[in-house]
């Protein structure tokens, strides 16, 4: 949907915008489903996995996977997330004072990174906060041709981040019932993500003061966390773990999945 809006987040919708309205509501309805069927897939997969020797945690095959999934949620959160919250509390809709006298981006993303350090399971709240930031985006676009890329950007993240996310909780060892509620939450939130912009696509204002400082906070705290979890929680402690370090194949086959996933997930971006 094509918008032109000022900052006080007045918009109007051109004539095409709301004939494309139809035909994107139909789009973001089949992304609903095929989102929370690739999370749950990502998330499943590890989880199970203690059933199936080559997806067991204690894998080769599984370390290769994680640190794929590794680099897919670093350069999500480096080269999608915090652009973004960049982008969110530098606009020229906000004032001045504070906004530019003071970097908050870096600030946020400092303090995430700060409380990961002592908050339990903040791998989860940091990609729940993105998976529901990332949906209301997902919601609240009107472009078919937006939505379609998005779409499959979406569906790859859900499923490689699951991935990350299940072999963190498999690791762990949680108990059955906290493991299953974890991954029910994070397969719903971004499908619910994409419900609620829906909901407010008619009312939404992504250029009002507000709008933009809310969702660059999120966009800046998401970005901390997921990049503090993915380097320290994930990739630290798979590729310095005793295993790894004495099998130079398995350890040259872990870099070069990272490299790969967080390449793939950078050229999405160009697309997304």
């Amino acid at each position: 949907m094509v918008v032109f809006a000022d900052c006080s987040g007045e918009a109007e919708a051109t004539e095409a915008g709301q004939w494309h309205k139809p035909q994107a509501l139909k789009l973001k309805v089949a992304a609903i489903a095929s989102v929370l069927f690739a999370g749950a897939m990502g998330v499943g997969i590890p989880i199970l996995g203690k059933a199936i020797p080559c997806l067991n945690p204690g894998s080769s095959l599984f370390s290769i996977i994680k640190a794929f999934a590794a680099g897919v949620i670093l350069a999500t959160g480096f080269i999608h997330v915090l652009p973004d919250a960049f982008d969110n509390l530098t606009s020229p809709c906000l004032k001045e004072n504070p906004w530019g006298k003071f970097s908050l981006t870096g600030f946020v993303v400092m303090v995430a990174a700060i409380g990961t350090l002592i908050r339990n399971r903040v791998l989860v709240l940091g990609i729940v906060v993105h998976s529901i930031i990332i949906g209301i985006s997902l919601g609240v676009s009107g472009s078919p041709d937006t939505i379609g890329p998005l779409v499959a950007a979406l569906a790859f993240y859900q499923f490689f981040e699951g991935m990350g996310l299940g072999g963190c909780m498999a690791q762990v060892n949680f108990k059955s019932q906290a493991t299953a509620v974890m991954a029910l939450f994070f397969s719903l939130t971004t499908p619910i993500g994409v419900a609620i912009g829906i909901g407010i696509s008619n009312i939404y204002t992504e250029n009002s003061p507000t709008a933009l400082v809310v969702e660059g906070v999120l966009n800046a705290a998401s970005a901390g966390i997921l990049i503090y979890v993915s380097l320290v929680d994930m990739l630290a402690a798979e590729l310095m773990n005793s295993k790894l370090q004495s099998n130079l194949r398995l350890q040259a086959g872990a870099n070069l999945s990272v490299l790969l996933g967080a390449g793939c997930m950078s050229l999405l971006a160009i697309r997304a």
